[in-house]
């Protein structure tokens, strides 16, 4: 009982609202509910001021110089998602209060245009402002929760947390010059290194072998391969039109994309054994076991959930916390093991309790060290695969995993509750969230009322 009021209080603290929101805080009241079979969940009886997603989609995701993308501006790219979130939930665009759009390698004034420019085509008036985050692989997500912070602080009820990328458009370089005081901090210098070197010394500090790497490069391939020819994929992408133009010719054929073109399904451990390593001459990292260089786009709708119940929109998922911390930038890609537990124990939750996650495979060496650093259920994590088979257009796929995971949660049904996004992140972070499958909570959880204004479910009541 003591540890179930304790992780009350936690996420009361959490998801306690704003005075403008809710000014009469003496009547407040909380409930605490059995999640899963472990840990306490506890919610504020202010049901309606939940902060729900009620639309998620993404592009297809493309390779970077090769692929269906290649000739396609980024502000085309995330238009057609953004009008998608306003045609399948017949909102009116004018309600939206921010559209926030997380990118990465894009000069961040010329984006911050294009991402402006990609709501008019849209269709969203003048009036609905738009800015970009970056806050490097995690941006997509920081602009999600960006949109649920505002939200449950009152500044607004509707908003949009999006991400974008074209790497074909803006490679990933450094561009200026360097300040000649990084070299008298080693932390500083290290926020310099090329990823491909922080995986070989995950790899190397952590005895993550080549053969282990190499197999989750292949499971990722299957699952994504499989999860494709399911049409597990169909209900989040959204088809974009467009054009290829042959390098030889200069002719262009219109496209529609709304195929990730990256996964190969017949990849095997004698063909990832054959590739060199990339950054280490007897390193580990490859090209097959990293995530591919990718373009595409995603964008989320976020809302009060009185809001979403007003007008009769599905609830997909919940937004319950996020968590972003720092770590050493020499080894940045063990992020998603500091980040996760940060956000789940911030929900009141247990490692346990979580159904689903979706885990940034940055590399195959800092998502295998992850997974076993935190001693995750392989048959939880990345189902439908991940960045090694989907792609990884680094503004955007935060906002791909919350489209890829709220959508097979809904597929899930009552067996799916908690789901988890989480990354790394360059110069030594690591970001997750936490979120709630849309309509499996009622307002007080059947909950018993205990003296003292707590309510808790026992174990009967379930």
């Amino acid at each position: 009982m003591e540890k179930a009021i304790n992780r009350q209080n936690i996420l009361l603290h959490h998801l306690r609202p704003s005075s403008s929101a809710y000014s009469h805080e003496s009547s407040l009241s909380a409930s605490v509910c059995a999640a899963g079979d472990s840990a306490s969940y506890q919610r504020t009886s202010v049901f309606g001021d939940d902060v729900v997603i009620v639309a998620a989609y993404r592009t297809a995701l493309c390779k970077s110089k090769r692929g269906g993308f290649k000739d396609t501006y980024a502000d085309d790219l995330l238009a057609p998602v953004l009008k998608a979130l306003i045609e399948k939930t017949n909102l009116n665009p004018s309600e939206v209060g921010d559209i926030v759009v997380g990118s990465v390698l894009a000069p961040g004034s010329q984006r911050a245009s294009e991402c402006r420019m990609a709501a008019f085509y849209a269709g969203f008036p003048e009036t609905v402002p738009v800015r970009t985050v970056n806050r490097q692989c995690s941006s997509g997500l920081q602009a999600v929760a960006d949109v649920a912070a505002a939200i449950r602080a009152g500044f607004y009820d509707i908003g949009i947390g999006a991400g974008l990328e074209s790497m074909t458009i803006n490679p990933m370089a450094w561009e200026g010059s360097v300040n000649p005081r990084v070299k008298s901090m080693e932390n500083a210098q290290n926020c310099l290194l090329p990823m491909g070197v922080t995986s070989e010394n995950v790899a190397q500090r952590f005895g993550v072998s080549r053969e282990k790497q190499d197999q989750a490069a292949i499971e990722s391939h299957r699952k994504a391969a499989a999860a494709t020819a399911s049409g597990k994929f169909k209900d989040e992408i959204i088809p974009v039109s467009t054009k290829i133009i042959d390098p030889k010719t200069g002719q262009e054929k219109p496209v529609t994309i709304s195929v990730d073109d990256g996964i190969r399904p017949n990849t095997t451990q004698a063909d990832l054994g054959k590739l060199k390593p990339v950054f280490k001459k007897d390193g580990t990292t490859t090209a097959g076991n990293s995530s591919q260089v990718s373009d595409g786009a995603g964008a989320v709708l976020l809302m009060k959930r009185s809001v979403a119940m007003r007008k009769g929109l599905p609830i997909l998922g919940v937004f319950r916390t996020f968590s972003a911390v720092g770590v050493d930038p020499a080894i940045m890609g063990v992020g998603p093991a500091a980040a996760i537990p940060a956000a789940v124990k911030a929900a009141g939750l247990e490692l346990n309790d979580i159904d689903l996650f979706e885990i940034n495979e940055a590399f195959a060496s800092q998502f295998v060290y992850c997974r076993e650093k935190l001693g995750l259920d392989p048959e939880k994590i990345n189902v439908n695969g991940g960045a090694i088979a989907i792609g990884h257009p680094l503004g955007a796929t935060g906002a791909r995993c919350v489209a890829t995971l709220l959508h097979e949660m809904k597929r899930r049904g009552k067996d799916c509750r908690f789901g988890v996004i989480s990354m790394c992140i360059g110069t030594g972070m690591g970001a997750a969230a936490v979120f709630e499958r849309g309509d499996c909570v009622d307002e007080l959880c059947n909950a018993k009322k205990v003296e003292g204004g707590v309510n808790l479910l026992s174990k009967d009541a379930r």
